[in-house]
């Protein structure tokens, strides 16, 4: 029976269930995860069968790390994205979590783009810690995708972008996912990508202030090539402010959407 364990392809002749392939493995292996889901049970192992075997406490070799990182991915979801380029315009309350969300599912190559660097107000809702105090953005985030997950090349723009640098930024990518604060800064990253013949395809963030529901927030095709996330009608201002709950889900709203398109999906 040919199988992936690991991240290694093995010609298993033991008797086809999941715990006499364990014993005969990795017999201290604490976790089991066979075709993305864990399980506690014996389950009868099929041809093809993609499976992970995971001692806690050990660090692997990075090949079998490839595998554990994306063990509990759909199958079929990193063959795809490995090879896909997705810029975040803005490393912020939307754009930090972005990072995250995909660095996690396995992004092949991520462009970060923020002038700005991290100070106390924004560890309310951002990704960032006391440690990232007073540096980039860009670099603050790199390192902690490289913590994540190290499999995922990473390229960072610690400059403002604007409609004159927008394209050579970002003119590459399969996906922009839009994480500003500022409307007009907003509208010139908007406008210069659209106006690309066969630019990338636009995720836009716009109204995740306060606490209201979260189930006003949404995701609409507004164009063929743009996308827009959140209720598109709260803000910050006196006396509303950026929660980190809000602005998470929103961030989560852009983040699954890029993954969708990249998977070949585009309806909200």
């Amino acid at each position: 029976m040919r199988l992936q364990v690991n991240g290694h392809p093995v010609d298993y002749t033991g008797a086809p269930f999941l715990w006499s392939l364990r014993s005969a493995m990795a017999p201290a292996s604490e976790v089991t995860i066979v075709n993305g889901y864990h399980t506690n049970e014996n389950q009868r192992l099929r041809e093809g069968d993609q499976v992970v075997l995971i001692q806690k406490g050990q660090t692997p070799l990075r090949e079998e790390l490839e595998a554990m990182l994306l063990a509990r991915l759909t199958p079929g979801v990193y063959e795809r994205v490995r090879s896909a380029k997705v810029g975040i315009a803005g490393l912020g309350g939307l754009g930090s979590n972005i990072a995250m969300m995909l660095a996690r599912t396995g992004i092949g190559l991520l462009v970060l783009a923020d002038f700005d660097t991290v100070e106390p107000s924004n560890l309310n809702r951002q990704c960032y810690g006391v440690s990232h105090l007073g540096m980039q953005k860009t670099d603050a985030c790199a390192n902690q995708i490289r913590e994540i997950n190290p499999l995922v090349q990473v390229q960072t723009y610690p400059h403002r972008i604007t409609a004159r640098n927008a394209v050579s930024c970002f003119g590459a990518c399969d996906i922009v996912c839009e994480a500003f604060d500022n409307p007009c800064a907003k509208a010139e990253l908007i406008n210069a990508i659209l106006e690309m013949e066969k630019g990338p395809i636009l995720v836009s963030g716009s109204g995740m202030a306060g606490m209201d529901s979260a189930n006003r927030i949404h995701t609409r095709r507004a164009l063929r090539r743009l996308y827009v996330c959140g209720d598109e009608t709260s803000e910050a201002r006196e006396g509303v402010g950026l929660m980190a709950p809000r602005v998470t889900v929103c961030a989560g709203h852009q983040a699954n959407m890029a993954l969708r398109l990249l998977m070949g999906e585009t309806e909200p």
